[in-house]
C-alpha cells in the first residue's frame, strides 16, 4: 500500500513538473514573439523575422515613452538578435550582421539608463543603426524603419 502511495505521489510530482516546464516555454515565446506578429511568409516566418517585428513595435513604444517624457522601459529580449534563427542564415552569420547587432544592443542599453537630455539622440542612433544594417543586408523593411526616423517632438 505504501508503495502505491509513493508511486502516485511521484507521478503527480512528474506531471506538475512537466506542466510548469511547459508554461515556462510559453513565457519565453511571448518574450520573443511580438503580440501583433502575423506570418507574412507563406512558408512561415523565421525566429529573427518575428523578433524584428517585435523590435519595431517596441521602438514605436519607446518613441511614445520619449514623447511623454517617461523613462524608457524595454520588454522584449533584444539580445536574441544575435542568436535567433534567420530566414537566410548566411546573412545572420556574417561579421557585419553581428557588428550591427552589437551596436544596436549597445544603443538600447544606453537608452535605458540615459537621462532625458540624451534619450532622443540615442534613440535616433539606434534607429540609424537599424537602417544601416537593413541597407547593407536586407532592404525589405527600410520603408517601415523610415517611419521611426521622424523627428520626435516633445
Amino acid at each position: 500500500m505504501k508503495k502505491v502511495a509513493h508511486i502516485i505521489t511521484y507521478l503527480l510530482f512528474l506531471i506538475i513538473l512537466a506542466a510548469s516546464c511547459n508554461q515556462e516555454s510559453k513565457k519565453e515565446e511571448k518574450i520573443i514573439t511580438p503580440k501583433k506578429a502575423k506570418s507574412l511568409n507563406p512558408n512561415g516566418d523565421s525566429e529573427l523575422a518575428l523578433l524584428m517585428r517585435g523590435m519595431y513595435e517596441e521602438a514605436e513604444n519607446i518613441r511614445e515613452q520619449i514623447k511623454k517624457g517617461e523613462k524608457v522601459s524595454i520588454t522584449l529580449d533584444h539580445g536574441k538578435i544575435l542568436t535567433a534563427h534567420a530566414t537566410e542564415a548566411e546573412k545572420a552569420e556574417r561579421a557585419e550582421f553581428k557588428a550591427f547587432g552589437a551596436a544596436y544592443l549597445e544603443n538600447l542599453n544606453k537608452l535605458e539608463t540615459a537621462d532625458s537630455s540624451e534619450v532622443i539622440t540615442i534613440y535616433q542612433n539606434m534607429i540609424s543603426n537599424c537602417m544601416s544594417c537593413h541597407q547593407a543586408l536586407c532592404p525589405g523593411p527600410i520603408v517601415r524603419i523610415k517611419k521611426l526616423q521622424k523627428p520626435i517632438k516633445i
